[in-house]
């Protein structure tokens, strides 16, 4: 007996030992939480990296609105949704939903492949753009949504806008993000990133 624990013991080592290095300590994949109702969130949610727009002067046409998250690679499960809710303006600020766009990386100039999206709709109750994504995007990556309005807000100011993530799923838990800033201007600053 304590010949084949022995020599248990000694295959289990050269088995660890032919291993690659990096193998042999790796931690399990990460995975998500998931409540008795049923609710999803992530293990680690994205992190909204910045906002910007096109152009910060008020009442322009053409202008585009970028959001960026980081979506972790522990974060256990993909992106599923996006939700933007304008929270603090003189002005709400309607979408040419059909021009919303989604890709890899954090510029429009340096952007990676497009992301397909599955839909973009608007509430104007709630002042809510929900980007839905088809199929949701994996952990580990960096994405920018474009939002295109049909004009910039007639007032000038600081603008608040909420940004909430969801994981994939049927019944997933939006977790808060924080604040993108945009800052209107009535003179014409004109700005591109």
């Amino acid at each position: 007996m304590q010949v084949r624990a022995i020599l248990g013991f000694a295959l289990l080592g050269v088995a660890i030992a032919a291993l690659p290095a990096t193998d042999r300590w790796a931690a399990p994949p990460a995975q998500a939480v998931q409540l008795s109702d049923g609710k999803v969130y992530f293990t680690h949610p994205p992190r909204l990296v910045k906002a910007v727009t096109t152009d910060d002067t008020i009442r322009v046409w053409g202008a585009t609105y970028y959001f960026t998250l980081d979506l972790p690679d522990d974060a256990g499960e993909p992106l599923g949704q996006v939700s933007i809710k304008q929270h603090q303006g003189s002005d709400y600020v309607y979408y040419d939903l059909a021009e919303s766009v989604a890709f890899e990386g954090s510029s429009y100039r340096k952007g990676g492949p497009l992301l397909p999206l599955g839909s973009a709709s608007q509430d104007p109750e709630t002042q809510t753009v929900i980007v839905t994504f088809d199929p949701p995007v994996p952990p580990g990556r960096t994405i920018t949504i474009g939002l295109s309005p049909i004009h910039n807000p007639d007032y000038s100011g600081v603008y608040l806008f909420g940004v909430t993530a969801f994981p994939a799923g049927p019944q997933p838990y939006g977790q808060f993000l924080g604040f993108g800033r945009i800052h209107f201007y009535g003179d014409g600053h004109g700005f591109f990133w």
